[in-house]
C-alpha cells in the first residue's frame, strides 16, 4: 500500500481543514486523533474518497508514513505538545520531522527544537494564519526550526499555502529554532493593533457622528477600495450589514467585552524584554483588558457625567480625516512590529527576510491587505531599512496624512471618546522623530536619587558621569545599567 506523504495529529476544525487542503493538492495524508472516534467519523464522512488514511494509534501513524516521516501536530499549545513529542520519539528514526502548527510560545519552540535535534530528529514550529477558511483554501504559513527540514516540507507547505496576487506562495523559511513562531506572534500582535484601530474608527463614527450601522457599512465598503483594502476592513463592512432575526444590526446586540488567547500579550512582553517601544500593540492588548471590566465600567460611567457633543463640521470631510488617521496609525502598527522583529533577530541570531515576511502575509492570513505590498517594496528598496517610517514611500505618506491624524486624535481627546491605539501611535511617531527628548532630565533624576550616572553631550558615548547633587553624596556611583 502507498505510504502517506505527511501525517497530522489533531482533528479539530483547523486540523481537518489542513488535511482536506493537502488532499486537494494531491498529497496523501495519514491522520490520528486521541479520541479515535473522531478519526472514524472524519474518514467515513468528510474525507471519504479522499487520499486520507485514518490511523487508530500513533504507532500505526508512524508506520504509514514515507521516510523521512513528516508529522504535523495540531494540538493545544503548552504541555500537550511536550507530552505528544515524548510519545512520538520512540516511534521515529533520525531524520524524521516533527512540525508544531499550534500557537506555541516561541521560547517553547526554541527549547523543543534543541531537544528534538538532540535525539537526532528535526523540528519545525510553524505559524498558521487564516482561521478555518485559510486552513482549507490556503493559509499563510511561517515555518522555522531545523533548517534541514525545509527541503522535505517545502513542496507540501508551498502547495497548500495561500498565494499572493502575483502567484507567489505565502510561505517561506523564516529562520532557525523559534523564528517561525516569533513571526507568527508578531503577526498576531499587529492583528490586535489593526482590529483595535478599526474599532476606534467605528466608535468615532458611532458616538461622535451618530452614524447607524448601515451608514458605517457604506463607509467601510468605500474604504475597502482605498489604501485600506484588507480582510479586516472587508469583514467589518460585512458585520455592520448583518441583521438579527428582528431586522436590527447584530453588532449592536453584542456585549462590549473582548477576549484574547495570549499571543498579543506575549508580543507586548517580548517588546519589554527587547526594549522596543511597542506602544500601539500594547495599548490594543490593554484595550481588551479594559473592555473585560464591563461591570466596573458601567458603574464608573455613572460617576462621571460625560456627554459627547456632536462633532462639528462637514461629515464627509471628517470621515476622510478618520480614514487618513486610521491609515497613518496602521503604518505605525507595522513599523513597531518590524522593529520588534529586527531586535529579536539581532538577539537570537535569526536572518529574517523582512520583505519576505510581508509577502507571506499578503494572502491567507488575518492581516492580509494590499498595503503589505508596499512593505515588501520598501524592503526590496533597502533590505537594511532601520524603520518602516523612513522608507521614502511611507515617509511621504505619513507627511500627507499627519494633519488629519492630529485633528482626529485631538477631536477624540477633547470629546472624551477613547482612542488609545490611534493616539499612542501618534505619540510614538512624535517621540521617534524628536531629536531631543526630555530623558536628560530623567537621567539627572536617576543620578540624583540613585547615583546611576549619565552620559554627556560634550563627551564620547559610553563615558559615564556622576554629580554630587546635594553635596552630601560623595563621588561613589552605582554600576551603570540600562532600563
Amino acid at each position: 500500500m502507498k505510504k502517506a506523504d505527511i501525517g497530522l495529529i489533531g482533528l479539530a476544525v483547523m486540523g481537518e481543514n489542513l488535511v482536506m487542503n493537502m488532499a486537494s493538492k494531491g498529497f496523501t495524508a495519514a491522520v490520528y486523533n486521541r479520541t479515535v472516534s473522531k478519526v472514524d467519523a472524519f474518514v467515513s464522512g468528510r474525507a471519504a474518497g479522499k487520499s486520507i488514511l485514518g490511523c487508530r494509534s500513533l504507532g500505526e501513524l508512524a508506520d504509514s508514513l514515507e521516510k523521512p516521516r513528516k508529522i504535523f501536530m495540531m494540538v493545544k499549545a503548552g504541555s500537550a505538545v511536550d507530552e505528544l513529542i515524548e510519545q512520538l520519539l520512540p516511534l521515529l528514526e533520525p531524520g524524521d520531522i516533527l512540525i508544531d502548527g499550534g500557537n506555541s510560545h516561541f521560547p517553547d519552540t526554541m527549547r523543543r527544537t534543541a531537544y528534538v535535534e538532540s535525539k537526532g530528529l528535526l523540528y519545525v514550529g510553524t505559524g498558521v494564519s487564516g482561521g478555518e477558511e485559510g486552513a482549507l483554501h490556503g493559509p499563510s504559513l511561517m515555518p522555522g526550526g531545523s533548517p534541514a527540514a525545509w527541503p522535505y516540507i517545502k513542496p507540501i507547505f508551498q502547495a497548500i499555502c495561500a498565494k499572493a496576487p502575483d502567484g507567489s506562495p505565502c510561505c517561506d523559511w523564516v529562520g532557525g529554532n523559534g523564528a517561525g513562531h516569533f513571526v507568527k506572534m508578531v503577526h498576531n500582535g499587529i492583528e490586535y493593533g489593526d482590529m483595535q484601530l478599526i474599532c476606534e474608527a467605528y466608535q468615532l463614527m458611532r458616538d461622535g457622528l451618530g452614524m447607524t450601522a448601515d451608514e458605517m457599512h457604506d463607509v467601510f465598503a468605500r474604504w475597502n477600495e482605498t489604501e485600506l483594502d484588507s480582510y479586516l476592513i472587508e469583514i467589518t463592512r460585512d458585520i455592520l450589514a448583518y441583521r438579527d432575526a428582528d431586522g436590527s444590526p447584530v453588532v449592536d446586540k453584542i456585549l462590549d467585552t473582548a477576549g484574547q488567547k495570549g499571543t498579543g500579550k506575549w508580543t507586548g512582553i517580548s517588546a519589554l524584554d527587547e526594549g522596543v517601544p511597542l506602544t500601539l500593540i500594547s495599548e490594543a492588548v490593554f484595550a481588551r483588558s479594559l473592555s473585560a471590566m464591563k461591570d466596573e465600567r458601567v458603574e464608573a460611567a455613572k460617576s462621571f457625567d460625560r456627554r459627547i457633543a456632536p462633532f462639528p463640521g462637514d461629515r464627509t470631510a471628517l470621515l476622510e480625516q478618520i480614514r487618513q488617521a486610521l491609515y497613518a496609525s496602521k503604518i505605525i502598527s507595522y513599523a513597531q512590529g518590524y522593529m520588534l522583529m529586527r531586535a529579536a533577530a539581532a538577539h537570537y541570531g535569526w536572518d529574517l527576510s523582512y520583505g519576505g515576511i510581508a509577502l507571506m502575509w499578503r494572502g491567507g492570513c488575518i492581516i492580509r491587505s494590499a498595503f503589505l505590498g508596499k512593505i515588501k517594496e520598501a524592503y526590496d528598496r533597502n533590505p537594511a531599512l532601520t524603520n518602516l517610517v523612513l522608507d521614502p514611500y511611507f515617509r511621504e505618506t505619513i507627511e500627507t496624512l499627519l494633519p488629519a491624524w492630529r485633528s482626529v486624535c485631538a477631536l477624540a481627546l477633547t470629546s472624551g471618546i477613547p482612542a488609545p491605539a490611534m493616539t499612542s501611535a501618534l505619540t510614538w511617531f512624535d517621540g521617534y522623530t524628536c531629536g531631543k527628548l526630555p530623558a536628560n532630565l530623567l537621567q539627572a533624576q536617576r543620578d540624583y536619587f540613585g547615583a546611576h550616572t549619565y552620559e554627556r553631550l560634550d563627551a564620547p558615548r559610553g563615558e559615564h558621569f556622576h554629580t554630587n547633587w546635594t553635596g552630601r553624596g560623595g563621588a561613589t556611583a552605582a554600576g551603570t545599567y540600562n532600563a
